[in-house]
């Protein structure tokens, strides 16, 4: 395979992850069986600072970045189109998809919801352009400290929700599954997508 065609393909897996990112987050919205712990975190920050929903995204990102300094993590332009692409494909998936009649149909969207953000997860990171801000600190985690990525991610999302919790953030039972299920999810799935030597996720086979 020539270096353009890998770039190419590197370019597509990346985009289409990116977009599966946001439509999985779009499915487990119309759910409505809780929201994502990312999105309890924002809520209860909204009851401490004077910020709206999206300010407090943009910022609460920026922060993040500065945890991969410790962590030695390197952005990637799969960094910033993270956080540019995720949004808009969200809301195209929103425009799309209604929320179902019925608890059963809410359920089953969620679990269709998480399988996707697990897939898609595994699928842009393996790209190799780098990971999204929160998304990062899983794979630094694993890293420096050689935690498995399913405890690694789990570690931060459980953190994430008790803390948006404590701070005031709707929690349902959807948010407490996939705290625990996600990480679990992701982990088989890495090393199925990481297509090329130089992805960030060369060392996550080992610990598999």
């Amino acid at each position: 395979m020539s270096r353009s065609t890998a770039l190419t393909l590197r370019f597509v897996q990346l985009f289409v992850g990116l977009f599966l990112y946001g439509a999985s987050t779009a499915l487990q919205v119309r759910a409505i069986v809780g929201v994502s712990s990312w999105t309890v975190l924002t809520e209860g920050l909204e009851n401490v600072v004077p910020w709206s929903f999206g300010v407090i995204t943009v910022v609460s990102s920026g922060v993040i970045l500065l945890f991969w300094i410790p962590l030695r993590q390197k952005p990637g332009i799969g960094t910033l189109l993270n956080a540019l692409a995720i949004g808009p494909s969200a809301d195209l998936v929103l425009w799309l998809v209604p929320t179902p009649h019925g608890l059963v149909g809410r359920v089953l969207l969620f679990l269709a919801g998480l399988l996707l953000l697990a897939l898609a997860t595994a699928f842009y990171i393996g790209a190799g352009f780098g990971t999204g801000a929160r998304d990062g600190l899983m794979v630094g985690l694993h890293e420096r400290l050689g935690w498995p990525v399913w405890v690694a991610r789990t570690v931060i999302e459980v953190s994430v929700v008790v803390v948006g919790w404590i701070l005031g953030g709707d929690v349902g039972v959807g948010t407490v599954v996939a705290a625990f299920v996600i990480g679990p999810m992701v982990q088989p799935l890495m090393p199925v997508f990481r297509r090329f030597p130089w992805s960030p996720l060369a060392r996550v086979e080992n610990a598999i």
